[in-house]
């Protein structure tokens, strides 16, 4: 049993595509189709459909820190509904990280091609594909592959102080990253 707060690594699936809310600058009406964290002490993952999103709430305040990718302008945003509030939470989210160095925006994705030399398994337009067909297991599948390649690129990270993209010629290039 973990001791301590734990490290939780967090992505979140929607129930709406920006295109049906109005647009990006309407996530929080994109709704909470599901979340998976992962404590890296232990190795559990933790599994939370819209049901249980106080209990996912609780967990990620409970943590010492949250990692993710484009935590604070997205997975957060679609959460304040739900807790009222912005969250304000311990937090490393990658994306910003990136975006401080280079002016500009990556996917998880790309980075994790780059860096790690594989894909994530969709993407999502599937995930709100498979939340409306009711789908909820392959779901939870890919949200809990999205973690564990955030995990991979957070250890990547810690250890080499970098990760890698390709450029618009797809030379790879990397960006200094401190977390």
């Amino acid at each position: 049993m973990t001791t301590t707060a734990p490290i939780l690594i967090f992505d979140l699936e929607t129930q709406r595509l920006a295109d049906e809310v109005g647009g990006w600058n309407h996530i929080a009406d994109m709704k909470l189709a599901c979340a998976v964290t992962l404590d890296l002490e232990t190795g559990r993952f933790a599994d939370y459909l819209e049901a249980d999103v106080e209990r996912l709430l609780a967990d990620l305040r409970a943590a010492t820190l949250v990692v993710g990718f484009n935590v604070r302008r997205f997975d957060y945003e679609v959460l304040r509904p739900y807790t009222g509030a912005p969250l304000q939470l311990p937090t490393v989210d990658m994306l910003a990280i990136i975006y401080q160095t280079l002016g500009f925006r990556l996917s998880l994705d790309s980075v994790a091609a780059a860096t790690l030399g594989h894909s994530k398994t969709a993407d999502g337009v599937s995930a709100v594909g498979w939340y409306k067909n009711g789908e909820l297991q392959k779901l939870l599948d890919y949200c809990r592959q999205d973690v564990q390649v955030t995990r991979e690129l957070y250890e990547y990270g810690l250890q080499h102080k970098q990760l890698k993209f390709r450029d618009k010629l797809g030379r790879t290039k990397s960006v200094a990253v401190r977390w």
